[in-house]
């Protein structure tokens, strides 16, 4: 008899990208392979795997603190897939 395995809520996979390109690549791996897009870089895989994709130019921006994390912040809050370009403009202002 097969047993059936499934996956539990609590795990979760985060991967930090080098650029766009990147993003894209695991984002529409997950996304466009049966998975569902959520909030501020994070999606579900076809398992209901969560995963959060985050480019580093975010996290960078994050530990940059003051306003240019605060704009970086707030450019991120309208994304599902981050948007590389759209956070390096944020943090220039």
């Amino acid at each position: 008899m097969a047993s059936r395995v499934q996956a539990q809520r609590s795990l979760l996979v985060q991967i930090a990208t080098d650029d766009q390109e990147e993003t894209d690549r695991y984002w529409n791996a997950n996304v466009g392979n049966g998975g569902q897009e959520s909030a501020y870089g994070w999606c579900k895989d076809k398992w209901g795997i969560s995963w959060q994709i985050t480019p580093r130019v975010l996290t960078e921006a994050m530990a940059a603190g003051g306003d240019e994390a605060k704009r970086a912040f707030e450019a991120m809050m309208t994304m599902k897939k981050i948007d590389v370009a759209a956070i390096e403009a944020a943090r220039r202002g």
